[in-house]
Parts: C-alpha cells; structure tokens; sequence
C-alpha cells in the first residue's frame, strides 16, 4: 500500500509539471492580450501607461524565462501576484477555495446519499415501476449537461417563482458585514442543487448493479429461505456489501465534481474558484490561472487516491492485478 501511494505520489508531481508547462504553452499561443484585456475599452491609457503595465507583468519577457521565474518562486512557496487582483495568488485561491469546497462538498454529499438510496431501491424492486422510474431517471440525467440544468432551475425558480436570488453568493449591494447566514443559504441553494441533481445518476447505477448482484448471491437466496424479510436483507446483507463500492465510485467522482462546479458557478455567477478560473484565462492572468489549475489537480488526484485505497481494502484482488 505505501509503495502504491509513493509511486502515485510521483506520478502526480510529474503531472503537475506538465500541466504547468502545457498552461504556460498554450497561453502564450493565445491571441488574448492579458494588457488590452485589462484596460479592456478605456481608450484614456495613454502609451506611457501600457508600456509601464507591459514591464510591471513581465509581457516582454519570453515563455522560458516566464516560466522559469514561476517555478523558482513556486518552489520557495509563493505563487505569484495576481494580475488581476493585485493580491497573492494563494490568498485569492485559499478564499475562493472555501466558497467552491462549500458547494461541492454539499453536491458530494447529496448526489451519494440519495443515489445510493435511488440505487438500492430500484435494486429492491427489479424490474417493477419503480426500478423502471428510477433508471429513466439516471439515463435522463447523463445525458443532461450541467449548464442547461442550471439555465432550467433559475427559470423556474427564481425567474418564475422568486424563490431564490438569480445568482451570485450573497445580496448585491449589502456590505460583507451585514449578510446574513440565511441570505448566504438562499443563494447558495439553487447551484448546490443543480450539483447535486446531476450526480445521482453514477453513484444510482453502480448501487443498483452491485445490490443485484448481492441479491443473486447463495447467500442471499439462503437468506430468503430463512423467511428474512426485504428489509432484513437489505440491512443485514445489502448495505454493508455496497456502501464501499458506493463510497469509492463517489471519492473517483471528485474530477467531474469539480468540472461540474465551474459550469455551475459561471451559470449563477457564484464566486469560487470556476469563475474565477474562467476569469482569469479569459484576461490573461497566468499567475492565477496557473495556480488554480494546479490546485484543482491536487484536489482530483486526492479524490482519486483515495479511491483506490478504498477499492484494495474492500476487493484486494484489484492490488494483485496491479
């Protein structure tokens, strides 16, 4: 196990080395201007002003020397100024971190709870309505993008009803200080939802695969012989066999979450890193693009560690094959 997390951690270092050189390579290739983008239309910088931008970010610099001067930095700790915000690259990352955990933390929670309980229950009842129901349900929402949902759920419910703000993590217009924690909770419920919404349908099918193959075990049909009851069954055999697996898928999901959460964050202009992400490539802040990108993978490739830990303790036969 220690030797398989080393070689992983290696793995991962390596990664991130290349996703930090294709990030820098491609920006250079960009057409984006991160000057011009900036001022973007105010016409009132004078040459003076935009040369003095050009050589406080280092735009004359070349891509190895940009690059180089990154990486010394990164490896004394700091991950540069953001040019944007004017502020360190971690500070702006750690903030909108928390907002983003926030989110997705929820949607992880949600989207396992209810489609391992959608799972087990279209388990418990194959081939009836309510199996029937619940796999309509599962294949609808792959096929659903996670923008379209979005777009969907703000018509409805804050465009038609006015249940909820249309977007954004709290009022416009009230200073920090005085948002409330329910106005924070009022805004934060429509994108949480439409995460969660669309990540019930892995964790339902898996559940549902894995509970019939249980309920088709010896065991199991010595059970029924036995007079236990579906419940009994379920309690004393199905959910103590299945909850791993459903775990795990839910910890190898942590790539799409997060995918998920920057199209769900765009689509109610919600403040964490997505948005923040999109902003900063879209203006040409490669400090803070960078440092998000890497961060992101550090998040996936956790989820995915820990995933596999997971699947040798429950099914060591995954290491031998290995």
């Amino acid at each position: 196990m220690i030797r398989s997390i080393s070689i992983r951690c290696i793995r991962v270092v390596t990664l991130l080395i290349g996703l930090s050189m294709l990030t820098f390579s491609l920006v250079q290739l960009s057409p984006i201007d991160p000057v011009n983008a900036y001022i973007g239309g105010d016409s009132s910088a004078s040459p003076e002003q935009i040369e003095k931008f050009k050589a406080y970010w280092g735009v004359d610099q070349s891509p190895v020397e940009k690059y180089f001067s990154w990486a010394g930095a990164l490896l004394q700790g700091n991950f540069g100024t953001s040019l944007l915000y004017r502020s360190p690259v971690i500070d702006i990352i750690q903030s909108r971190f928390l907002t983003s955990l926030a989110l997705m933390g929820t949607a992880w929670v949600l989207s396992g709870v209810i489609g391992y309980a959608l799972g087990s229950m279209a388990a418990m009842n194959r081939g009836k309505m309510i199996d029937r129901a619940i796999k309509w349900y599962s294949y609808t929402l792959v096929s659903t993008p996670i923008f379209w949902m979005g777009l969907i759920l703000m018509i409805v419910f804050a465009v038609w009803l006015h249940w909820f703000p249309v977007g954004l993590a709290v009022p416009a217009g009230v200073m920090e200080s005085e948002v409330r924690f329910i106005d924070r909770l009022h805004h934060f419920v429509l994108p949480a939802v439409t995460l969660s919404i669309l990540g019930v349908a892995n964790v339902a099918m898996h559940t549902r695969e894995k509970m019939i193959d249980i309920l088709n075990s010896e065991y199991v049909v010595f059970a029924r012989a036995r007079g236990e009851s579906g419940w009994q069954i379920f309690k004393n055999h199905g959910f103590r066999n299945s909850i791993l697996p459903a775990i795990s898928l839910q910890f190898a999901y942590f790539g799409e979450l997060f995918g998920g959460s920057m199209l769900a964050e765009q689509v109610f202009a919600y403040p964490g890193l997505g948005s923040t992400l999109t902003t900063a490539g879209l203006k040409g802040d490669l400090p803070l693009m960078v440092g998000i990108i890497l961060i992101s993978s550090l998040f996936v490739f956790a989820g995915n560690l820990i995933a596999d830990v997971l699947n040798n303790v429950i099914d060591p036969r995954t290491k031998e094959a290995r």
